[in-house]
Formats: structure tokens, C-alpha cells, sequence
């Protein structure tokens, strides 16, 4: 039997992103094996779940930072033991660090015939500090040797893609996303009653809801430092998620006497329910190789406040799906929060366009174009060796 497998540096992104590659590459015969840091899980993991399913895991100690060498360089020598043991044919990698020692592992293994690397948003972009450039361009063209295929989610990567990593038989393509069900975020009639009650938030509070690990990358504490400027309104800002900044968020929600109207809701695995308490959805993202979160947000038909970066470039056009901060200063998303406040009329039309283009990101679409990735693995492994 031919065996797959992915490998990613978040332990829990393979159920939260990944399970229609489980799906395609099980029909085709595979047996899917999956090395990631299970002791990190960022999003819900169950790996007794995954086990039942036919999924073998295993740990490696691989780090997002690639300052942590040592802990990356066990990583390495791990997942070279596992292709060898197992005599992995494909690969398919996934975050940045998960990329470099995938393919390094891959580079040093002839079993391995095909490798695939998924690019969630380049470290070098437009815009990116030079130290970014000086870093990852370098491995990535090296690195672009060992990748018979690249994925990128947004057109500037795919621009920049086709320009370091030419090569003959090489495919580089671009797929929307790793894929939203867009009907399981149908806002169903009543939720937001019943949600709002649940979480004692009075009908006329104008709640802005966020998702996403609380990181300094995700830029959280902008809403926060725009709340100051709009005291008179009644608005409450709630995020779900974790991270290493929830003790920095909540200090500074203290420091500026915002705690009475601003709530961490931790990691939470019900967030179409939760988007029921929203009246518009915050994205202000330093950095979004897509943003999965704001396309969900779309799906349920909440009008966005995003930054204006190269992910949020694929789905947002201003004043149709929501408002695009330019220069992502707190008195400019308060500017916006008041527009989206004031305007329900307004939020309705936006409501609408955002549901129809969330469809541009149905995770059918995305299933599509990895089957066909993976259905050409043999023909295209052939044809390159």
C-alpha cells in the first residue's frame, strides 16, 4: 500500500483544515500518516478520534520560530526516522517550519516521490520587514528543488511563486482557502436572541466579535485602543480564542477601563453559534495569508472591519463586504466601527454581498482542485524521475 504523509507544525491543524486531504487520499488507496507537535494544540484535537479513523500520528517536536534550533534540528531527524520506517512515498506540508523540515527530510530520502507544500501566506510579502526577506526567500527558493507542487491561498503569493520557483514539471497553483462549509454557518432564525440571552448581552449593544489566536500578528489590541475613542456607544468587543497575549489583552482592556465590555472566550469549537452574537466581525491582521476566520464570518452574513493586507485583499471590496482600514490606526477603526454602527441599513446590504462571496470560498471548490492535485501524483511523479 502506498503511504501518505502530511505533516504540519500546529498539532490540531489537520482536523481544523485538513480533513478533506484525509478524505481524497484514503479514496486513492493511501494510508495517511500524519507527524505534527501534538503538544501545542492550537485548535481541537482528539487524537484518539483521528486514530479511529485510520490516521497514524506521529510526534514531532517541530517549533513555529525557526530560532529554536535544536528542538527543529530533533524535529528533522524525527520525520527523516518516520519516512524511512514507514517508506513514505508522498509528502504534503504545511506551515512554515513544517515546510523547511518536510522537505529537508524529503531532500534526504529516496523513498520519497512527491512532495507537496502548502503555503498559508509567505513570510516575504509585499510590505514584509527586510529580516523576513534576508531569512525565508533564500529557503524557499532552495527549498523550491524538493516541491513538485506549491499551493499558495491569495494571488500575491501565487505571483511571487511563479517567479522564484520555475521549473520544468513543477505546479504551482492557487486554491481559495483550504475550504469554509458555507452552509454549516447559515445564521439560522432566532440564534441571535437566543445566544445573546445566553451570554446576558442586552439586544441594543453593538458587539464586535473577532476569531483567532491572540498573538501580536492578529492585532487585537487595536479594537480595544479605537473602543476608547467611542465610550458614549454602547459596544462590547469579544474574541474567540487562545494564545500568549489573552494575560497582555485583558491588562490593557483593565489599563484603558474597558473590562466591563470586553470578553476572551478562549478556544471555542462552536463558532457559528457564536457568530450569532455579532453585528459586525473584526479582522485587523498585521499579516493573513487568507483569513479562514473572516470568510466563516462572511458565510454566517457578518459584515467585516478588516485591515488591508494581502489575504484580506481576496475577499474584502470596501463598502460592499464591509470597511478596509488603510492605515490600521485605532482612530481609523473607530471611524469605521461608527460608520457600521449607525448604518443597520447599510449592514444589511453588506450582510448579503458577504454571503454571496463567501461561495467564491465553498470548501467544494478547494476539494476539487486537491483531488486533482492528488489523482496526477503518480502520472506527474513519473514523468519527473
Amino acid at each position: 500500500m502506498n503511504k501518505a504523509l502530511i505533516l504540519t507544525t500546529i498539532g490540531g491543524f489537520l482536523p481544523q483544515f485538513e480533513m478533506n486531504s484525509v478524505r481524497i487520499l484514503k479514496d486513492l488507496g493511501y494510508e495517511v500518516h500524519y507527524a505534527s507537535n501534538f503538544t501545542n494544540p492550537i485548535y481541537k484535537l482528539d487524537k484518539d478520534e483521528l486514530t479511529a479513523m485510520g490516521i497514524h500520528l506521529h510526534q514531532i517536536d517541530v517549533q513555529k520560530s525557526p530560532l529554536r534550533f535544536i528542538k527543529n534540528a530533533k524535529a528533522l531527524f524525527q520525520t527523516l526516522k518516520i519516512m524511512r520506517k514507514e517508506k513514505i512515498t508522498v509528502c504534503h506540508f504545511h506551515n512554515p517550519m513544517g515546510g523547511v523540515i518536510g522537505r529537508v527530510a524529503a531532500l534526504l530520502n529516496r523513498n520519497v516521490k512527491y512532495t507537496i507544500y502548502t503555503a498559508h501566506g509567505f513570510h516575504f510579502y509585499k510590505g514584509a520587514p527586510i529580516e523576513n526577506w534576508l531569512l525565508y526567500f533564500p529557503i524557499e527558493f532552495l527549498l523550491g528543488k524538493k516541491t513538485d507542487c506549491l499551493i499558495t491561498i491569495n494571488k500575491e503569493d501565487f505571483d511571487c511563486a511563479n517567479i522564484i520557483g520555475r521549473r520544468k514539471n513543477k505546479k504551482i497553483i492557487q486554491i481559495p482557502g483550504v475550504g469554509v462549509e458555507t452552509a454549516r454557518f447559515k445564521q439560522p432564525q432566532g440564534l441571535r436572541e437566543r445566544v445573546r440571552k445566553q451570554h446576558n448581552i442586552d439586544d441594543d449593544v453593538f458587539y464586535i466579535l473577532s476569531v483567532g489566536e491572540l498573538n501580536s500578528n492578529k492585532n487585537h489590541e487595536v479594537i480595544l485602543n479605537a473602543m476608547t475613542i467611542l465610550r458614549r456607544e454602547k459596544i462590547h468587543f469579544g474574541i474567540c480564542g487562545a494564545g500568549p497575549n489573552e494575560a497582555y489583552l485583558l491588562e490593557l482592556a483593565a489599563k484603558l477601563g474597558l473590562s466591563d465590555c470586553f470578553t476572551l472566550f478562549g478556544y471555542k469549537d462552536n463558532i457559528p453559534e457564536m457568530l450569532g452574537l455579532a453585528d459586525c466581525f473584526a479582522f485587523p491582521s498585521k499579516r493573513e495569508g487568507l483569513g479562514i476566520a473572516a470568510i466563516e464570518a462572511m458565510a454566517a452574513g457578518i459584515p467585516l472591519i478588516t485591515s488591508d493586507c494581502r489575504g484580506t485583499r481576496e475577499y474584502m471590496t470596501d463598502d460592499i463586504t464591509g470597511y478596509v482600514s488603510r492605515n490600521g490606526t485605532p482612530r481609523e477603526y473607530a471611524t469605521l466601527i461608527m460608520k457600521m454602527l449607525m448604518f443597520p441599513e447599510k449592514r444589511e446590504q453588506m450582510a448579503k454581498a458577504c454571503q454571496l462571496r463567501a461561495k467564491d470560498f465553498d470548501k467544494e471548490r478547494t476539494y476539487g482542485i486537491i483531488k486533482n492535485v492528488y489523482s496526477n501524483i503518480k502520472i506527474a511523479a513519473k514523468n519527473q524521475r
